[in-house]
């Protein structure tokens, strides 16, 4: 306990926390209404940070697979993190870093190294106190320079391997003290048809099991798929011993940047800042009313294919919806995403390629890992180029579009990526070997390497040439966006892919690896074709939107005019009606 103490009295005096925990079942959107919190009480004039604690004993999700996961959200500085902070950074100004997430895989590494290298004394460690405090000092890391620093722990009350991480923010509240600590609890509160009523047992009880390991919350957040009528919010408080005006209905919305104001409008931001003994500035939503008003009354809409094979778990491409999603908030546009099956497409051949993309205004190929329909993607591709439609490539979307300009115009019979296959006579993109990281620091790799913290990871600079599609996107020439793969364009091929028309408009300072790539307009005159080696969805915010997907989405507005003439879109009574 006396190495927390002075980690108390060292830097965390002036932090205040509120903890996010969850109830009943998973995936009620704990990340999304912590996140929410956190942008009202950002407009208030509060410096906030946001960790994510999960209990999985994965050190990270690099190597989970999307449909048990999701998207894994890279940070700036290398870190492949829970998706969640994603959502916070889009909804708060502050950047994520690695010490913003942790897993009981990392906080057990740690303990465990330092009981390998003596730091324990020779004491029998245990999950109390070593553990806990290794949680609660991992937490006060993250935090170090924030007012409030909001704690979101992942899974279920109840979980078993959950139990660590809420011993450890009791202990906060005990040794802060409760002026200190908020906790805030989020449960389902289900509706049964059948009995043509709302339940609340399950967040009686979800709060009973809260209660018994000692934590008592502030406020319980009830997600539900209608607003909770005022009987059953007294109902709640009665039973979980919370005042009612601390029952908050979290209900069913069309877009989540409508929670803000939800919950603004119910006083969550004021509860905390009582319980925390915060005295700022009124809240301004301003921004959030003019990006629910952009997306309510849009101008325009479009038809855009995203060709993926995660396409069945939508959270698979959180970032990337959410980024075309911006891009139409700064235009006005509402994009309709048609996720298609890659895999499907594969198998249906060139006619089903065509029937399925012959009504889009743009085609999107995401990342993603493995060789499962990658086939089709690449068919994709080449409709795209051939057809004149605007095409955005992403990751391994930019390296499916070097394999299939270098099958179909270089002429490279079974070119391919020796991720997909070895023995391919042409590897146009292959398996880099040594690299420099954000810090410039070598990193090496081979095919036996661990493929956890293995790829190009984090925010890396490249330098992009004058007079391309890149440069008017980015309007500069030096541009740093987020990585995270194994595989490059294979530079041996470099010249006589730009020889044919596939221009390299930007490379890596450090390595000259190709970052971006365009179609020639001398020799493939196309409207908009563009594919990059990072993942610049990471960067995009509803506040500012990204460059990119700004100028991919006014593309495919022009391939929509041309084909459709320029009748704009209004929104009538929640139905979209042309103008």
């Amino acid at each position: 306990m006396r190495y927390n103490l002075n980690f108390l009295l060292g830097v965390t005096l002036m932090t205040k926390y509120i903890f996010v925990t969850g109830g009943v079942v998973s995936s009620l959107g704990k990340g999304i209404a912590a996140a929410s919190l956190a942008s009202i009480l950002e407009s208030r004039g509060i410096k906030v940070s946001m960790v994510k604690l999960d209990p999985y004993i994965n050190v990270d999700p690099g190597t989970m697979s999307p449909f048990q996961h999701g998207e894994v959200f890279v940070t700036e500085d290398g870190a492949e993190t829970d998706l969640d902070l994603g959502h916070y950074e889009r909804f708060v100004t502050a950047k994520m870093k690695k010490a913003n997430n942790f897993t009981t895989g990392q906080i057990y590494e740690r303990v465990i190294n330092k009981e390998r290298r003596g730091d324990y004394l020779g004491g029998t460690v245990q999950v109390i106190p070593h553990i806990t405090d290794e949680i609660k000092n991992s937490i006060y890391a993250a935090t170090v320079g924030a007012e409030v620093g909001i704690v979101e722990i992942g899974g279920t009350v109840g979980d078993i391997e959950s139990l660590p991480f809420l011993e450890a923010i009791r202990q906060v509240g005990v040794e802060l003290g409760r002026e200190n600590t908020c906790y805030i609890h989020l449960t389902l509160v289900p509706y049964l048809p059948s009995a043509g009523e709302i339940k609340t047992k399950p967040t009686q009880h979800s709060v009973k099991e809260l209660r018994e390991i000692g934590i008592q919350p502030d406020v319980v957040m009830c997600r539900s798929d209608r607003t909770l009528p005022e009987d059953d919010r007294r109902k709640i408080a009665l039973f979980t011993n919370v005042q009612v005006g601390a029952v908050i209905s979290c209900y069913d919305t069309d877009s989540i940047y409508k929670i803000p104001a939800m919950l603004h409008k119910q006083g969550l931001d004021e509860i905390a800042c009582r319980k925390l003994n915060l005295t700022p500035r009124p809240a301004d939503l301003t921004m959030w009313d003019n990006i629910v008003n952009a997306l309510e009354h849009p101008e325009h809409a479009i038809d855009l294919a995203m060709v993926g094979k995660y396409v069945d778990l939508a959270d698979s491409y959180k970032s990337l919806s959410e980024a075309l999603i911006h891009a139409g908030i700064h235009t006005r546009t509402k994009v309709r995403i048609h996720y298609l099956d890659s895999e499907q497409l594969e198998a249906e051949g060139p006619e089903g390629v065509a029937r399925a993309l012959a009504n889009m205004d743009a085609i999107l190929v995401p990342g993603g890992f493995g060789k499962r329909g990658t086939e089709g993607k690449i068919a994709a591709v080449k409709y795209a180029r051939e057809n004149k439609i605007p095409y955005l490539g992403i990751c391994l979307g930019m390296q499916i579009a070097t394999i299939e300009f270098a099958r179909n115009v270089v002429g490279l019979a079974n070119a391919n990526s020796t991720e997909f296959n070895a023995d391919t006579p042409h590897p146009v993109i292959a398996l880099i070997t040594e690299w420099q990281n954000r810090d410039g620091q070598v990193e090496k790799r081979d095919t036996n390497s661990n493929l956890g913290g293995t790829m190009r990871l984090g925010a890396q600079p490249c330098t992009v040439k004058r007079g391309t599609l890149a440069h008017r996107i980015y309007q500069s020439e030096h541009v740093s966006e987020r990585h995270r793969h194994r595989y490059e364009v294979n530079n041996h091929y470099v010249p006589r892919l730009e020889a044919a028309g596939l221009l390299v408009s930007a490379r890596t300072d450090s390595e000259a690896l190709t970052e971006m790539v365009e179609l020639d307009p001398a020799k493939h005159p196309h409207p908009w074709f563009y594919g990059c080696q990072f993942h610049p969805e990471f960067t995009s915010t509803p506040r500012d939107g990204h460059p990119l997907f700004i100028s991919f989405i006014k593309a495919a507005l022009g391939q929509h005019n041309s084909v459709h003439g320029e009748a704009g879109l209004r929104v009538v009574g929640g139905k979209e009606v042309s103008a």
